[in-house]
């Protein structure tokens, strides 16, 4: 009887266990993973991959586009490639490794760039293509100045104060999709004239990595090659119109060559006003910072953007935000650039 009454006691305390096990028991509904759903983050981490702070232009972008990102509560990691395209990809896979929400990039080169994008998107962070187009990649987002444009206005300047005669062309960097874009907007307008046999293009180069001592080399060499006889001379930028400028003066033609270049630099300004650089072109980069601010965030947001534009970068027609560049003279140099107080009058009359 007492092993009866022991098998029963056993047998009563594992009923028992059995049901409050049973009753802890989570629902197997609730046991089942469930799909992992994107949450906006709360505060926006935005990485800044650009290729260089060489020039007073890229440094106005940072300081501007930092200060953007911080006035809408977001925060931004800055890295600078030093114009080294393999630099450039390290920098942007320490930036994903951080755990940002959108990568901006400004591309060194704008093919190798391509490789970056494809990191981005594999962990999930959407890609803006910041002023320079990231070709053959699916970018989100391209936010820039519409560069065909920007070649346009060098070009018309230039025509206009010497309709007929032997012109340079100094490239920017053949590996900057803008470079090409800014020559397509020159040549659109130079083309009639070239046609008609009014305009002779006397040398044409690229400038490599956008370095003005090569653009002082080009210069030289299109001055040696046509004798000094030049009429006119569009470069890439203040930067390479700079150095150009340099060769003229070397060769006794400081001021008796139109030159055109685009950044509305400082000392470009100062050269417009003692008449040595014929007109710049201003791109407000305050506005481009702001935008390409608030697209980005808006884009790790998940928010809807509003584009009217495509740009076909060679894979697919990329959303684009394309702003109006402005050409500056000694004429408009007043109501442009220092009154929207990109550089005090002060600084440009001294």
């Amino acid at each position: 009887m007492v092993h009866w009454k022991k098998r029963i006691n056993i047998g009563w305390i594992m009923i028992i266990v059995l049901i409050l096990t049973a009753c802890v028991q989570t629902d197997p509904v609730e046991q089942m993973p469930k799909e992992e759903e994107k949450v906006p983050p709360d505060v926006v981490k935005i990485g800044f991959s650009m290729d260089t702070l060489e020039e007073e232009r890229w440094v106005r972008d940072r300081d501007l586009f930092k200060q953007a990102v911080e006035d809408l509560g977001a925060e931004v990691e800055i890295m600078e490639a030093r114009g080294n395209d393999a630099l450039q990809v390290l920098q942007a896979e320490t930036l994903i490794s951080q755990g940002i929400d959108v990568l901006v990039i400004v591309p060194y080169n704008a093919e190798a760039a391509a490789a970056i994008v494809q990191k981005a998107h594999r962990a999930g962070i959407k890609v803006v293509s910041y002023d320079r187009l990231v070709k053959n990649a699916d970018i989100d987002l391209y936010v820039s100045f519409d560069n065909e444009r920007v070649g346009e206005l060098q070009a018309k300047a230039l025509t206009q104060r010497v309709p007929k005669g032997k012109y340079v062309y100094i490239g920017g960097a053949d590996t900057d999709y803008n470079a090409h874009l800014m020559k397509k907007g020159v040549f659109s307008v130079l083309d009639p004239l070239i046609d008609h046999g009014d305009i002779q293009i006397v040398y044409d180069q690229w400038t490599d990595n956008w370095l003005p001592g090569n653009a002082y080399s080009n210069m030289k060499e299109a001055l040696a090659a046509n004798h000094n006889e030049i009429d006119a001379v569009i470069a890439a930028n203040d930067a390479t119109a700079g150095m150009a400028l340099k060769a003229l003066e070397e060769a006794g033609l400081e001021g008796k060559v139109p030159i055109a270049g685009q950044d509305a630099e400082l000392a470009a300004a100062q050269r417009i006003v003692r008449g040595t650089q014929t007109m710049t072109v201003y791109k407000p980069i305050n506005t481009l910072a702001s935008e390409a601010a608030s697209l980005a965030i808006a884009l790790a947001k998940d928010e809807y953007i509003d584009t009217d534009k495509k740009i076909n970068n060679g894979k697919i027609e990329v959303p684009s935000v394309l702003l109006e560049p402005i050409a500056v003279n000694r004429d408009n140099l007043d109501r442009t650039i220092i009154a929207d107080g990109f550089h005090s009058r002060e600084d440009v009359y001294k």
